[in-house]
C-alpha cells in the first residue's frame, strides 16, 4: 500500500507475500508472525459493564460515546449518572422551580436562561 521503484517491486512484493498478512478484521497490514497476537489483543469479542459484546479495539469508543452507562451530567444540577438515566432526571430536574430574584415568581429551572428576557 506504498509506493515502490519499480527496481524493486518485484522482489518488494516477494517480501510481503511472504511475510505480510491483511487483516480480515480491519484491513491492516500485519506481520504474519504477529498476526495471532493481533486478532487476540485487538478483535477478542469482550463484554462491556453494560453487557453489550464488542470487540476489544472498539471498548474505548464504545465506554466513551455508546455505552448506555457512560457517565453523563445533568445540565441542570451537575449531578453525574448513567447515560440511560439522563433523560428521565432532567424532565423531573428540569420541572423544579426556583424563586427569581427579580419578579420573584417561581420558574422552572429549565427556564431560567431564558425567564430574564421576560422577567417583570
Amino acid at each position: 500500500k506504498k509506493d515502490i521503484p519499480v527496481a524493486n517491486f518485484i522482489m518488494h512484493e516477494i517480501h510481503c507475500s511472504r511475510n505480510i498478512e491483511v487483516c480480515r478484521h480491519c484491513n491492516e497490514l500485519i506481520p504474519k508472525s504477529e498476526m495471532k497476537n493481533h486478532i487476540e489483543s485487538e478483535h477478542v469479542q469482550v463484554t462491556c459493564k453494560c453487557r453489550m459484546k464488542v470487540e476489544k479495539c472498539h471498548l474505548k469508543d464504545h465506554e466513551a460515546s455508546a455505552c448506555p452507562l457512560r457517565p453523563a451530567v445533568c445540565q441542570y444540577c451537575d449531578l453525574q449518572l448513567a447515560s440511560n438515566k439522563l433523560q428521565d432526571h432532567e424532565v423531573y430536574c428540569g420541572a423544579r422551580t426556583e424563586r427569581c430574584g427579580g419578579c420573584s415568581r417561581n420558574v422552572m429551572v429549565k427556564d431560567l436562561k431564558e425567564h430574564p428576557r421576560v422577567c417583570g
